[in-house]
């Protein structure tokens, strides 16, 4: 079995590789004087070239070279260029083991590193532990290890070494995670979480698998059962607030590995482990069952309402006939009343002859009814299916507790009122109810009768809240998607550390002076990189002779394009 790796060969090559891209030549292979000079203090070329490839590399990666590594060709050519020597000369370069011994020690009193101690290994630990609080991935943490060592001074140890650091800095991170999710649970209830993953004989199945396994079409009775499975989470009594005892990245880690773990696989776990992974699970189940039950609520009352539309739809398809028939009718009527006026008779009489009096008064009751149908209110044919919404709505009022920004809200009012007559079985609501959150339509409807009309009251608080809750005006204790707007905020303690310690990462620097610093360097870079391309011939119209900059002449013809936009530029 092979040694457990924290990074990837291709992540190692990233970190510490050496660079041959053009920007990286410029940027670290690009000798100043002082450089110079200290190359030149060796006598042979071979041995200039060397020195100055290990003082680049140590620069550059802040590691020596390693054994029987050839550098790239590209890092010789430029070196070499720079220095004047045949870059095929490298290959005589340390012959004797002790050349580059020497060399290697001159450029670390040159560059101020050293060797690293105890101490360097155990702040990169520490660094490691840090890394690892935001998750398991090891380039990060191998980065957060590399840095540690480059910001003390000290040359990188092997690569081996950096891995070992890091995967031991992860294994504490998990450890310091897990005991601060499960450290303030008590024995007892602990033990009662690992039942969860136990076989129940009432079910048929472990709690774990149970809970899982909820439903997610939309229906009454699955809506009961993710009450059933909310109300029985609550009963172990975990607290949510947990969750904030560790990192994003952290917790993210222990469900992603909770989700992928079988309760038979978990009951493996040393005891650390298991309950904290338990915990976690605990959590995101009872918020995502939250969710779920709220979605499946919004869902079941925008498909009520939309059958409701329907069957409107459908009864006005079945009534065309009747309709046809009543407007014929209609039509005679105006035509007999016309020819009444038209020759002086008797109105009645005419319609009496024409039309029949008693057909007419026959036609009544239909045409009522085909009025009453055509107006009738969404909220009046939705509450036909009042004894469906039944089923659900007592269970899913009293499985959350709903808050609102507004004070002394009326919908949480008519809400708590349903909650109390669910609970106590009451099927007539009291003479004073809160009304205020209706429209005057709505109103006029339920208390159409003097009397509010319990089926229409509810439905309508219910629609109600459907819709506040997709608008976000209300939120449910306990959920993740359906919280106040605010909680997806920064916290102002959080933006505050934040600014302080310079990480919000909005593309500037925030003091002055290091952003001069910045701005110098990036000025250095580019004028650095101006020359090596100047030197090499790449700078288009544009070439070096005998240190002479010398600027070929554009032609005197102005380009169509540049006279558009000159044009353009001149009409804005």
């Amino acid at each position: 079995m092979g040694r457990r790796r924290l990074v990837s060969s291709k992540e190692a090559a990233i970190l510490l590789a050496i660079a041959t891209d053009e920007d990286s030549l410029i940027r670290h292979f690009t000798l100043d004087p002082a450089d110079r000079l200290e190359c030149e203090l060796r006598r042979r070329p071979q041995n200039k070239l060397g020195f100055a490839v290990q003082l680049c590399t140590m620069r550059q990666t802040g590691r020596l070279l390693w054994d029987n590594e050839e550098p790239p060709a590209a890092v010789l050519t430029y070196l070499a260029d720079q220095l004047g020597i045949d870059a095929r000369l490298y290959a005589l370069y340390a012959n004797r083991i002790q050349t580059r011994f020497d060399h290697s020690r001159s450029l670390m009193a040159y560059l101020g590193l050293r060797t690293a101690s105890r101490a360097d290994r155990r702040a990169a630990l520490v660094a490691a532990v840090d890394a690892a609080a935001n998750g398991d991935h090891g380039l990060p943490i191998a980065t957060a290890v590399i840095a540690e060592f480059r910001k003390r001074h000290a040359l990188l140890p092997s690569l081996h070494s950096i891995e070992k650091i890091g995967l031991g800095g992860r294994a504490i991170a998990r450890r310091r995670a897990e005991k601060e999710l499960v450290e303030r649970i008590p024995p007892d209830q602990l033990r009662s979480l690992d039942r969860l993953l136990e076989v129940d004989s009432s079910i048929g199945q472990t709690r774990f698998h149970w809970l899982r396994s909820a439903p997610e079409a939309p229906g009454a009775s699955n809506l009961i059962g993710l009450t059933e499975r909310i109300a029985f989470l609550r009963t172990l009594e975990i607290d949510p607030t947990l969750q904030m005892r560790i990192s994003s990245g952290r917790w993210d880690q222990m469900i992603r590995e909770g989700n992928a773990t079988p309760a038979w696989l978990a009951s493996d776990f040393n005891s650390s482990r298991r309950h904290a992974l338990i915990v976690a699970q605990v959590i995101k189940l009872g918020q995502k069952l939250t969710d779920d039950a709220v979605t499946m609520f919004i869902k079941l009352m925008g498909r009520l309402f939309s059958r409701a539309n329907n069957r409107k739809k459908q009864r006005h398809m079945e009534c065309r006939p009747d309709t046809a028939k009543a407007l014929r009718m209609f039509l005679d009527t105006i035509t007999a009343l016309q020819s009444a006026n038209d020759y002086g008779r008797n109105a009645l009489e005419v319609l009496d002859q024409k039309v029949g009096w008693h057909r007419l008064l026959s036609m009544k009751p239909e045409l009522e009814s085909m009025v009453e149908g055509n107006e009738a209110s969404p909220l009046a044919l939705a509450a036909e299916q009042y004894a469906t919404v039944n089923k659900y709505a007592g269970a899913f009022l009293q499985a959350f507790t709903f808050e609102s920004a507004r004070r002394h809200d009326p919908l949480l009012a008519a809400i708590s009122l349903l909650k109390r007559l669910h609970a106590e079985r009451r099927r007539t609501l009291p003479d004073r109810v809160p009304i205020t959150h209706f429209s005057r339509a709505d109103r006029r409807l339920i208390f159409e009768h003097g009397k509010p009309d319990r089926r229409l009251y509810e439905i309508a608080t219910l629609a109600a809240l459907r819709d506040r809750l997709r608008s976000a005006d209300i939120w449910v204790d306990g959920s993740r998607s359906f919280r106040p707007i605010d909680e997806h905020l920064m916290p102002r303690s959080t933006f505050t550390t934040m600014k302080e310690e310079d990480r919000l990462g909005l593309g500037v620097q925030g003091d002055g002076a290091a952003w001069l610093a910045e701005a110098r360097q990036m000025l250095d870079f580019n004028l650095k990189r101006l020359a090596h391309r100047a030197r090499s011939g790449k700078l288009e119209g544009v070439r070096l002779e005998a240190g002479t900059l010398i600027v070929t002449p554009t032609a005197g013809e102005v380009p169509a394009a540049a006279e558009d936009l000159n044009a353009e530029i001149s009409d804005m």
